[in-house]
């Protein structure tokens, strides 16, 4: 399909090449070009991991269907949960072997590339993959040269999880969200190709572009050193203010949908600096209740701020001037957010979307000793992480 058929500001110019912080290739209809790139990883017969809403659609088909006329067969894969699981990764390296394949092609929103990843790491290991949990130095006990490549390709704006060394696994005996990490991880090809995410409905994209602006918020306010990340961080902020009202509005703007893409990514390359509590909260809250992470972020994001506030003054005084904010610092910051999630329909209350109190105590506790809580720019204890939760069940900033 050619960027002419739609609505929009869109022009030739987004089509390009980049090389950080892995080998992207930017564009409508760059996803033509699959076959070809599948040649240059050295794959012959990849598998294709993907969402199950996804595998059903005529543009999968399309894909399928382009890749065998060139030569490259497809081994589909799509039993994966929104959050996906140890037991889906397991089974998806079952297909892997059960076809004689040579690498991944993870094509999808989060779960898709997430669980991409981790399949085409898990090919070549003898242990389980909560052994490669992202702590101290586990990553070692990987057997690098048993990993295969994997090629990624984004179709929601959100996660950022195609320029990521990990991927975030559901333990459903443990009921906790791991991170699985090796630096062998990162896809060695992306492609951002903002046609494959115009179907995606309005609630939707808004979640996945509140997921987008959570991590490059928290990227920009974590306690790290890491002035790189800050800078992207920012300038992708910029991007969601400009455009995420834009995609949710008019799901046909094609610029919109690019530039989405592009800050996602962003969002993904600037937490190497760190996270928070948003997502030290919002992984507990996913492994509980398998609520979509992009809107429990989106719905605990004003909470965490205000919980925050007296450490990030500075840096959301300089945030509101360089969005050109009614308002400025912490007050502009959070009247911004707080208008964005109205105008974008996220829920103000996680009670909203059946989450209450109940558990309380036992989040607060997997909360504090969540990876993502050591980068928060204050360091928050199970009470202080149960009473966020609890004010962002009931309403109160």
């Amino acid at each position: 399909m050619s960027a002419t058929n739609y609505t929009s500001n869109y022009t030739s110019s987004y089509t390009t090449n980049w090389n950080y912080p892995t080998a992207m290739r930017v564009g409508a209809g760059r996803i033509s070009e699959l076959p070809g790139l599948c040649r240059e990883m050295g794959m012959a017969t990849p598998m294709l991991v993907t969402d199950p809403g996804l595998a059903a659609l005529p543009i999968m088909q399309s894909v399928v269907e382009n890749c065998l006329v060139a030569g490259v067969p497809l081994a589909v894969f799509s039993r994966i949960k929104g959050n996906p699981t140890g037991e889906n990764v397991q089974d998806g390296v079952g297909v892997f072997r059960a076809h004689g394949c040579d690498g991944v092609i993870a094509l999808g929103g989060g779960s898709a590339l997430d669980a991409g990843k981790a399949i085409a790491l898990m090919v070549g290991q003898t242990h389980p993959i909560w052994t490669f949990e992202d702590v101290g130095d586990n990553y070692l006990k990987v057997n690098a040269a048993g990993m295969v490549p994997v090629i990624a390709v984004p179709t929601t704006a959100g996660t950022g999880s195609e320029v990521g060394r990990s991927s975030v696994i559901t333990d459903e005996q443990a009921k906790l969200k791991k991170i699985i990490f090796h630096p062998r991880m990162l896809p060695g090809i992306v492609v951002l190709d903002p046609e494959l995410t115009l179907g995606l409905p309005a609630p939707i994209t808004a979640a996945t572009g509140m997921d987008a602006l959570s991590h490059n918020l928290e990227a920009y306010c974590a306690a790290n050193f890491h002035p790189m990340a800050e800078g992207i961080a920012l300038e992708a902020m910029r991007l969601i203010k400009v455009y995420l009202p834009r995609a949710v509005a008019n799901g046909s703007d094609l610029e919109a949908r690019m530039q989405m893409l592009t800050a996602s990514s962003m969002g993904a390359t600037a937490f190497q600096r760190g996270l928070g509590a948003m997502h030290a909260l919002a992984h507990p809250l996913g492994a509980l209740y398998d609520k979509h992470h992009g809107l429990l972020n989106a719905i605990l994001m004003p909470y965490v701020l205000s919980a925050n506030r007296e450490a990030i003054e500075e840096p959301m005084s300089r945030l509101s001037r360089y969005l050109a904010l009614p308002s400025a610092g912490f007050t502009g910051i959070l009247d911004w957010v707080l208008f964005l999630r109205r105008d974008l329909g996220i829920p103000h209350t996680l009670a909203e979307i059946g989450i209450d109190t109940g558990q309380a105590e036992r989040i607060g506790e997997m909360a504090a000793v969540d990876p993502s809580a050591g980068s928060n720019p204050i360091t928050f204890d199970a009470s202080a992480y149960r009473r966020i939760f609890e004010s962002a069940c009931e309403g109160n900033l």
